[in-house]
């Protein structure tokens, strides 16, 4: 049933545009502006393609994006869709799934979040290298999709080590002071208490957030290199007095906007 699903998805966004990118990148919370900046060959906005979910996030601007980076053809989610919308986990990661069967066999992820670290300030970047699930449903429950991948996928290296390095070389390049970190998503959209953000830190994670894990994982199981980077837009609950809203988010997102962008096209050029 999902795999119709996603071949109908597929057959509608190849009959209205003809590009295979070979890497694919999720914009996160505030970040979304990248795409306008690379040389776009096409766009085709989620409310087109049958059956596809839609992202119902201020500031996401729900579309694909397809063109390049310097010479590196991409495919790019101006806009992702959350697990929190209400939409069932399987449709959370049919985007994801939908970039690897365009051709993308590298996927970049990036998101905002909350730091958990006691070494993390607002604007940080993170490079994750590992994550924790236990609190959202694993997108690959239900049904396994054979031709996709494998009912019990190995997710020992889910973000790849040789992904891992090109982006600390390509951090320092741009003179950033890269951080890294395990990423641990929860549900949403409520932030998380600071009971959870406490947990979150005994399990090993120093950043949080609701989105990113379940996509990683989707991309693994069906044989994509997976990279990833958070933008610490905020402390975590319990970590400061401030009170959480996505304002914030936005606020610290635009603010170190020109970074990320050098960044990503660094990344990009060189995976």
């Amino acid at each position: 049933m999902m795999y119709e699903k996603l071949k109908k998805c597929l057959a509608s966004v190849t009959e209205k545009i003809d590009f295979q990118p070979e890497v694919a990148l999720i914009l996160g919370s505030g970040l979304g502006d990248y795409a306008d900046g690379i040389e776009i060959a096409g766009t085709i906005a989620y409310t087109d393609i049958e059956g596809f979910p839609v992202s119902t996030v201020t500031g996401h601007k729900g579309r694909f994006v397809f063109g390049y980076v310097e010479k590196t053809p991409v495919v790019i989610m101006q806009g992702r869709v959350h697990y929190y919308e209400g939409y069932p986990m399987s449709d959370v990661v049919l985007p994801t799934r939908l970039m690897g069967m365009l051709g993308a066999k590298k996927l970049l992820l990036t998101n905002a979040a909350g730091g958990i670290n006691d070494t993390f300030q607002p604007g940080d970047f993170m490079m994750i290298t590992d994550h924790i699930t236990t609190a959202v449903p694993s997108p690959l429950i239900g049904p396994n999709i054979d031709a996709l991948g494998t009912r019990f996928p190995d997710m020992s290296e889910v973000y790849s080590l040789r992904l891992q390095e090109v982006i600390r070389t390509c951090a320092k390049q741009c003179g950033i002071d890269l951080k890294d970190g395990v990423y641990v998503q929860f549900t949403g959209p409520s932030y998380e208490t600071p009971a959870e953000v406490r947990l979150a830190k005994i399990w090993g994670g120093d950043a949080v957030g609701m989105s990113t894990a379940c996509e990683a994982m989707a991309a693994r199981h069906m044989g994509m290199e997976v990279c990833g980077i958070s933008c610490i837009t905020n402390l975590a609950a319990g970590l400061s007095s401030q009170k959480l809203d996505h304002k914030e988010v936005q606020e610290t997102a635009d603010r170190v906007a020109k970074s990320f962008k050098q960044l990503v096209t660094q990344i990009v050029t060189n995976m």
